[in-house]
């Protein structure tokens, strides 16, 4: 398999899930199920591209204590491990699931420290992995402690210098100045974009104006995700407005990975802007019915799309 894309997981994650049902705090909780596997944004993204078909490579850093169980991951589901691996562990994210109350809770440990050295070995790599062609770069998750906000800004122009697209989806600083490197997909969820502008979106509306700022300052889709309300996607003078119907959640690990994987893929089959709504937003559906980061099969994937409704919303 030709390998087109790469993902970059600066601060990747072991995702452990939990069932507990009637979950309460401050009191003795009975865990029903449990589950443990490899995640972060960057492999969740990188997991889902591979589900489909892609050739792709993950590049980032890991920790040395626990990588075996990213490299089982890597191996089982054909991706190319090009991570570096630093002393310690990689962090651990909880998400306790509660099915009679229909709740997530999420506990979210820091990442390991890392340092400049470690983001230029990243980018050393980076580079390598783009003289094979990619297509696309997508740059995804929180920075580790170490490592400057302006990391994704720098590995977005390299991106672009190697000749792939770039997509985005991280927050906070590391959000706004990569948004001057004019990435060709931006996800960030509502209060994201909500807290890059300074400002709380409330309603399509709303959401639908900051997104079109954001593509006229040169992004080329803009896709902002508010849950069970649906998604907001922008490009160029066009916008939509994707719905989805109510569905199951069995859990909410990896739901805005697998849109920015689902984004990812209609881009490389050069869908319109309904079409790429409805595919990215069946990858989320897909992912909230199934327990830790994955997919269902490519046919419940095409099922799911067509229960989407996309509404044209008006221009300016």
């Amino acid at each position: 398999m030709t390998l087109r894309i790469a993902t970059v997981s600066l601060n990747s994650a072991v995702d452990q899930t939990v069932t507990v049902p009637g979950f309460t705090a401050d009191a003795v909780n009975r865990v029903a199920a449990s589950r443990i596997d490899a995640g972060g944004k960057g492999v969740n993204v990188a997991s889902f591209l591979a589900h489909v078909g892609h050739g792709v490579a993950v590049t980032g850093l890991l920790g040395a204590e626990n990588a075996a169980l990213f490299a089982r991951h890597f191996a089982a589901t054909g991706l190319v491990d090009a991570c570096q691996r630093l002393p310690g562990a990689t962090r651990t994210n909880v998400k306790i699931v509660d099915p009679l109350q229909d709740q997530v809770t999420d506990l979210n440990f820091p990442g390991i420290a890392a340092g400049p050295a470690d983001l230029e070995a990243v980018a050393a790599t980076l580079t390598e992995l783009l003289a094979q062609g990619l297509d696309w770069v997508a740059l995804c998750g929180s920075l580790p402690a170490g490592i400057g906000a302006e990391a994704y800004a720098d590995l977005a122009a390299l991106a672009r210098k190697g000749g792939a697209r770039v997509a985005l989806d991280t927050s906070g600083p590391a959000l706004g100045l990569a948004l001057a490197a004019r990435p060709d997909i931006v996800k960030p969820n509502v209060a994201e974009l909500g807290a890059h502008l300074g400002r709380r979106l409330t309603g399509p509306e709303t959401v639908c104006e900051a997104a079109r700022d954001l593509a006229a300052s040169g992004v080329g889709l803009v896709a902002v995700s508010m849950g069970a309300a649906g998604a907001v996607l922008v490009r160029g003078a066009e916008a939509v407005l994707a719905i989805p119907p109510a569905t199951r959640i069995a859990s909410t690990v990896g739901a805005g990975d697998a849109m920015v994987a689902g984004l990812i893929h209609a881009a490389t089959l050069g869908l319109g802007l309904p079409d790429t709504a409805r595919l990215a937003t069946a990858f989320s559906l897909g992912a909230l019915g199934e327990i830790g980061p994955h997919l269902p099969p490519q046919d419940r994937i095409t099922a799911l799309a067509r229960t989407v409704t996309v509404k044209t919303l008006p221009p300016v």
